[in-house]
């Protein structure tokens, strides 16, 4: 071989290698940018699925993720709510729930590419995250309750039962004054794309609602705890921002601390009949420290007395702490947001700033009395882990949800009609309860046309006795085509998420009735949320097809 062609083939093996690398680099530049993207991302059809697992403690473990490493997601085990005699059990008492963290949760989840672990689905929080647009509460009383039955879709046999409540509507200018303390975590497990930079743009979203009357302090925490920004007038923008923009995670986590002093920056400016609350951001791995949960509700508990309450952003994947986070609004009389994405951040603390943070009522609660003349049995769907005693409902010592200005709360019963069996699986049916039922049922009577009642205890938001309301439910018969449209959306949320626990209830259900229900109930769907609904249903029933599990 001469020397021109040994050069020559040099140089081809040369021009390879250079090849090989370019191409290698390119992959990894598309890698990083679509994670960088990810935040942003809406909702495509799955294509490379991984699966989720749960085992009993609640521990989810995952492929795949935001970082390497064991997946230590933690939620709360849910119990489905079984079928209740009437006879036995006729009242039904639970506290009102306004978060919205798990539907954004099992977006993300969704939009990965994986169905979401079954406790990660809390199916009331799912249909509380779109509004019904109920109307409008007349008088005094801070919301309005609306009732409807009609036939159940999934199950022929039984009638739902639709409630919902209605926050009064309050105008930006006619909100009070806020003191508000922004409690970042900024240690090194909120490093990534659905982390900090997305607690960054929360903050800007949040930051660009507030005025001259109201005030903001940055308080972050990372092994040690510090104040970034001072309480600082609403209307001074660019400190606001530069403070938000020097925000770096690094180190590891001590929460208690950081709480401790947001608390005492915002009890040291208390507005006095203001809106005075805590912002926690964080995945909720609080790692150093006050570590203990049960220490930390404590401290919130604690402190919520004193008028400050707190609101909890979640973020992030791979170590997320749903169950601790949830526990930490409900015990600070706050609500919970699970934030996935910019769009999601501007959601919550933009368009819905006066419900996320304006509380209207606190303490809410309901209990529903069924006529045992005309239903056999019941099934509140959802709001496992807010059940309450029935005798809980009178005593105003206990704590329940709050609900914030424009804010919707809904709740379904599924109910079965009297002279039907009432499903109770792993109990035998009882003879002589069934005589006695018979024996006693009333005949008649002023309110012996109602199926229901449903009764509601609320406080001011600075109150310490609770005010009643009643209303009484009669069921007109409708079929489930004449029902309204808040109906039937909202029945077919509920169904989805029957279907991604693969509820033992869900009967007839199937993701493409989901889509007929949702489809025939978009109403004007202003901001999208129902649309993108639907295609979420869509990747969910993709991903059940291809033999992908919970």
């Amino acid at each position: 071989m001469s020397l021109t062609m040994k050069n020559a083939n040099r140089l081809r093996r040369g021009l390879l290698a250079c090849f090989a690398l370019v191409a290698l680099l390119s992959a990894a530049c598309a890698t990083a940018q679509k994670e960088g993207e990810i935040a942003e991302r809406r909702v495509p059809l799955p294509s490379n699925a991984t699966q989720t697992n749960t085992n009993s403690s609640g521990i989810i473990s995952a492929e795949g993720g935001e970082r390497a490493g064991r997946n230590t997601e933690s939620y709360s085990k849910i119990d489905e709510n079984p079928f209740l005699e009437v006879a036995r059990a006729p009242l039904s008492t639970f506290s009102i729930d306004v978060d919205t963290a798990s539907y954004s949760n099992t977006r993300r989840f969704l939009t990965e590419g994986r169905l979401p672990p079954k406790d990660a689905v809390r199916i009331e929080e799912l249909v509380n995250y779109f509004s019904y647009e109920y109307p409008q509460p007349t008088g005094s009383t801070p919301f309005s309750v609306t009732a409807e039955v009609a036939d159940c879709p999934w199950n022929a046999q039984h009638r739902l039962v639709h409630v919902g409540l209605q926050g009064r509507r309050v105008a930006s200018e006619n909100l009070p004054p806020a003191n508000l303390v922004f409690l970042v975590d900024v240690s090194g497990s909120m490093n990534g794309p659905l982390r900090l930079p997305l607690v960054k743009s929360s903050l800007r979203a949040l930051a660009e609602q507030l005025t001259a009357r109201d005030r903001v302090a940055i308080a972050v925490y990372a092994g040690t705890s510090g104040l970034v920004l001072p309480s600082t007038p609403g209307d001074r923008r660019e400190e606001i921002l530069a403070a938000i923009d020097r925000l770096e995670a690094g180190g590891s986590t001590n929460g208690g601390e950081g709480i401790q002093l947001a608390y005492r920056v915002a009890g040291e400016n208390f507005i006095k009949g203001g809106v005075n609350r805590v912002v926690l951001a964080t995945d909720g791995d609080f790692n150093v420290g006050v570590t203990s949960e049960t220490e930390l509700v404590r401290l919130i508990e604690e402190k919520r007395g004193g008028g400050v309450f707190l609101s909890v952003l979640g973020f992030g994947r791979g170590n997320l702490k749903d169950s601790a986070m949830e526990n930490l609004a409900d015990k600070g009389n706050g609500n919970y947001a699970y934030i996935d994405s910019p769009a999601e951040a501007r959601k919550v603390l933009g368009e819905q700033v006066g419900g996320t943070l304006f509380t209207i009522a606190k303490d809410v609660k309901i209990q529903v009395e069924f006529n045992p003349r005309l239903v056999a049995g019941y099934r509140l769907i959802g709001y496992e882990n807010r059940l309450l005693r029935d005798e809980d409902f009178n005593d105003d010592r206990k704590d329940a949800g709050e609900i914030g200005a424009g804010h919707t709360v809904t709740a379904l019963y599924e109910v079965v009609p009297a002279g039907q069996r009432v499903e109770n699986p792993g109990v035998d049916d009882l003879k002589y309860q069934q005589q006695q039922q018979q024996s006693s049922q009333p005949t008649g009577g002023a309110n012996a046309g109602e199926l229901l009642t449903v009764k509601l205890r609320y406080k001011a938001p600075d109150g310490v006795e609770s005010q009643p309301l009643n209303v009484g439910v009669v069921d007109s018969k409708a079929a489930y085509q004449n029902a309204s449209e808040n109906f039937k959306f909202a029945s077919a949320v509920a169904e989805f998420g029957m279907l991604l626990r693969d509820s033992r209830y869900k009967a007839q259900s199937s993701y493409e009735g989901v889509l007929q229900l949702a489809r025939a109930s978009m109403g004007a769907d202003l901001r999208g949320y129902r649309s993108e609904f639907v295609r979420l249903v869509e990747t969910a029933q993709s991903l059940s097809a291809r033999g992908m599990t919970n």
